[in-house]
């Protein structure tokens, strides 16, 4: 058994914290934010993830588990301090790293015993070297017997708990392998591919990792584009492109683009790295604008179909920027609300986990009960968030109550050859029936 802090009970932290508990080990849970650790001390979570309560309480009964708001506490003979803080973007979309050095420097006050230091948040090339520097610098006269060592996370919202018990790969990076090699002794239980490197390259490793992703996602939304032009269906050219095994068929759903709480933050971040430094990222400054695209366009197709936005109703199904969570950071449908709300639109909405998170940012939206409430009397329902409680509903119903029968899947979704034997005007993401493309039938 391992002794273990993690400072930070985000998505990353707590999901980190409670699966290294789970393999064994003993785990204290940092968070200056006390109410956060008074409600997980009382088992209430901060966020939805499928599993997790499940998971925390079952390590928390077993003491193994634990929760704290002091250093002192929670540092206490701990052999590993992961630091799994927030990371957000600054007005350039560099990273802000207040959080990371603040995490850096209590360590540094607190600890007066060898100790390993990770970073488990997605930080700039090069924040490995300089978290060592400010832990050195914060001693002073006293040096610290320390090691630092990379340990970017690729956990997924909604599947993190099996992200983390089952990784593709685990990357280390470190100066000093040795430190690096106990790190990886922690996720020997997994039995996956552990790739040590150096620090700088551990990093780099999770910010190409990220960008490649959204720019499969760029590509095969700006290939559905062409599709909706030439009149080809993207689901089925996405399709014939996945059975290449040099391609494969992930991340390959045309759609609204991506959003969340990574994909975001670090493709903008690793565009101001590039530029600091003097290099062109011509691709990613694409990806980019590809993705704002997809939100202009969806708003396009609904001012096309009704003629004027202004004093029309939508309905938006989904808030959340992807299913099985509630996290509405960088959502399609928020930036789609804002869009049609500037052409005078009123909008209607439903999610079901995000609601209370979207009641916190999203104005003069009006949020329903259920996705029926969300249709009645709408000139127009967009699917922006697939849930799979929005695969199967009752269209004849939504038919009957919606005064424009008007449906654009975001997603994909929806039987379009169903919804149009019911009366329906179905708009898809890059989809034709027969030759033509739907929008123009």
């Amino acid at each position: 058994m391992s002794k273990i802090c993690v400072v930070g009970t985000g998505y990353v932290g707590l999901v980190t914290g409670t699966c290294f508990a789970d393999l064994g080990n003993q785990v204290t849970c940092l968070d200056v934010d006390h109410e956060r650790i008074d409600k997980l001390n009382h088992g209430e979570m901060p966020i939805y993830e499928p599993g997790l309560e499940q998971l925390v309480s079952q390590n928390v009964r077993s003491g193994r588990l634990f929760f704290a708001t002091d250093y002192q506490e929670a540092l206490k003979e701990a052999e590993y301090a992961f630091i799994a803080v927030g990371t957000p973007s600054g007005n350039d979309g560099e990273a802000d790293l207040q959080y990371v050095r603040a995490a850096a420097e209590a360590i540094a006050d607190t600890v007066d015993w060898p100790i390993i230091v990770i970073n488990k948040s997605t930080v700039p090339v090069g924040t490995g070297d300089w978290v060592a520097e400010v832990i050195q610098q914060r001693r002073g006269d006293h040096p610290l017997e320390f090691s630092v060592v990379s340990n970017p996370e690729f956990l997924r919202e909604g599947s993190a708990i099996s992200d983390f018990m089952n990784p593709d790969r685990v990357v280390l990076g470190s100066l000093q392998k040795e430190a690096a090699q106990k790190v990886a002794n922690l996720y020997q239980p997994l039995r996956c591919t552990i790739m040590i490197t150096d620090l700088r390259t551990a990093e780099m490793i999770k910010y190409a990792s990220n960008a490649f992703l959204a720019t499969r996602i760029s590509f095969i939304n700006e290939i559905a584009n062409m599709c909706e032009a030439l009149g080809a269906d993207v689901n089925e050219v996405a399709r014939g492109m996945g059975y290449d095994k040099r391609i494969g068929p992930s991340f390959l759903d045309a759609g609204l683009g991506w959003g969340g709480s990574c994909f975001p933050k670090d493709v903008k971040a690793l565009e101001h790295m590039a530029v600091l430094h003097g290099t062109q990222p011509q691709l990613l400054q694409a990806v980019m604008e590809i993705n704002r695209n997809q939100r202009r366009r969806a708003v396009m197709k609904l001012r096309k179909a009704l003629g004027s936005l202004n004093d029309k109703t939508i309905g938006v199904l989904g808030l959340a920027f992807k299913p099985n969570t509630d996290d509405i950071r960088e959502s399609p449908a928020l930036e789609i609300i804002h869009l049609l709300q500037n052409e005078g639109a009123h909008i209607k909405a439903y999610d079901p986990q995000a609601m209370e998170n979207a009641a916190r940012v999203v104005q003069k939206v009006e949020l329903c009960d259920n996705p029926y409430q969300v249709a009645e009397n709408a000139d127009g329902l967009l699917l922006a968030t697939h849930w799979n409680e929005f695969k199967q509903l009752d269209f004849a119903r939504i038919y009957q109550i919606m005064k424009h029968p008007i449906l654009l899947d975001g997603r994909n979704l929806w039987d379009a050859e169903q919804l149009k034997s019911l009366g329906f005007k179905y708009m898809g993401v890059g989809r034709a029936v027969n030759g033509t493309f739907h929008e123009e039938e």
